[in-house]
């Protein structure tokens, strides 16, 4: 048989495995991974059954009759109260007693249309952008949606112009809070990033030094010391009695400052991922410094460097909890507020976890929505 029969005859290599021989291949595949695999399938035997008995069995799901959509949904003859709903089990009515000052914080009760719609439209967003791809002006739909999403957001939020009551920062809190807090710092620090880890690779050295300088100074100093600077100390720089800055936007510069130099790194590493040919081509047909790193290196670089841009997004999210030290209430700070109610005392499981749900489905969206970014750029052949 010729070598040429013997590769047409060869049988295609094995795409799908079986349960048992996946489990073999993966989790029993040599003695140390089956002590492994037993050690930790005994420590979800442990934990698991507790946790499904204390969030499920034994929990208290007495809310009463709810209003959901004008629709009046019965689920028990009264709501539980925190004597009758017992400790064995969690007391999930707590939650939807609280569940406003979770979401709102103390955002008037007769405005939360307002963050609401803001909420639909971020929601919007994320449906909008896919339908648009094809369309022939997308990029012109994209960058209008950037441009004024922001715009309106502020206005709806925080009101005023002559147009919507105003509503003061101090009275934003929840998981209102968390979102401006993490959006904002994320949306405003990424181009600022850009801007740094390019000026880190600059020729001039003026602009590299000071990028440089910035960078490893920013991260070199943790979160919680800016946030400290930027809430007690830049006061005392102030001139008296012109201590007007809203505290909460002094959180939001000290943030997207701090997400910046981190993004830079990100991007940087990114850039020099590039294969210097690539740089070499746009130079030879001409191009100029703003349109080769705008049309030829930046989107290499960037698609390069989503994994990492979508985890230190991910990580400044968490960070956001970092506020309550300044006094802004975000949406775990809410559970030591609410739990401090003489009517619920003793809750504060229940809060963190349900805080802990909350985030965790945050996050695991974005990075899903990473993942579905990573295949869409994809350029390399799979094949």
């Amino acid at each position: 048989m010729s070598v040429y029969d013997q590769q047409a005859t060869r049988k295609p290599p094995i795409s799908q495995i079986g349960a048992i021989l996946w489990l073999k291949t993966n989790l029993f595949s040599s003695w140390i991974n089956t002590i492994l695999t037993a050690t930790s399938l005994y420590f979800l035997y442990l934990m698991i059954p507790p946790l499904l008995d204390w969030m499920f069995f034994n929990a208290s799901f007495s809310f009463g009759t709810i209003n959901f959509f004008g629709f009046d949904i019965k689920f028990s003859e009264a709501m539980a109260t925190n004597t009758n709903c017992g400790r064995e089990g969690a007391c999930w009515p707590y939650i939807y007693e609280k569940l406003y000052m979770y979401t709102y914080g103390f955002y008037p009760r007769t405005e939360t249309w307002r963050p609401n719609i803001v909420f639909g439209l971020t929601a919007s967003l994320f449906v909008i952008i896919p339908l648009v791809k094809n369309y022939k002006y997308k990029n012109r739909v994209i960058l209008s949606m950037i441009v004024f999403y922001p715009i309106v957001s502020y206005v709806l939020i925080s009101g005023g112009f002559g147009l919507l009551p105003i509503v003061e920062t101090h009275q934003w809190g929840g998981l209102l809070l968390t979102l401006v807090i993490a959006s904002v710092g994320i949306i405003v620090s990424f181009p600022i990033g850009v801007v740094l880890a390019l000026g880190r690779q600059s020729k001039l050295r003026v602009i590299k030094l000071f990028s440089t300088l910035f960078i490893e100074f920013v991260r070199a100093v943790p979160l919680i010391t800016i946030l400290f600077m930027a809430s007690f100390v830049l006061p005392l720089f102030l001139e008296p009695g012109n201590n007007s800055i809203d505290k909460l936007l002094r959180a939001l510069v000290g943030i997207a400052l701090f997400q910046a130099a981190y993004f830079a790194e990100v991007v940087r590493g990114g850039l020099q991922a590039i294969p210097r040919g690539q740089y070499e081509a746009a130079d030879a047909i001409g191009l100029s410094y703003f349109q080769k790193n705008a049309l030829i290196v930046l989107p290499q670089a960037l698609k390069i460097s989503i994994p990492n841009i979508v985890g230190s997004s991910i990580s400044l999210f968490k960070d956001t909890t970092l506020v309550l030290i300044i006094g802004l209430l975000d949406m775990l700070a809410m559970v030591g507020l609410t739990t401090a109610d003489p009517y619920w005392l003793g809750r504060e499981t229940e809060g963190y976890v349900f805080v802990t749900i909350v985030m965790w489905v945050m996050l695991y969206s974005m990075s899903r929505y990473s993942r579905k970014l990573e295949l869409r750029f994809n350029t390399e052949n799979t094949n």
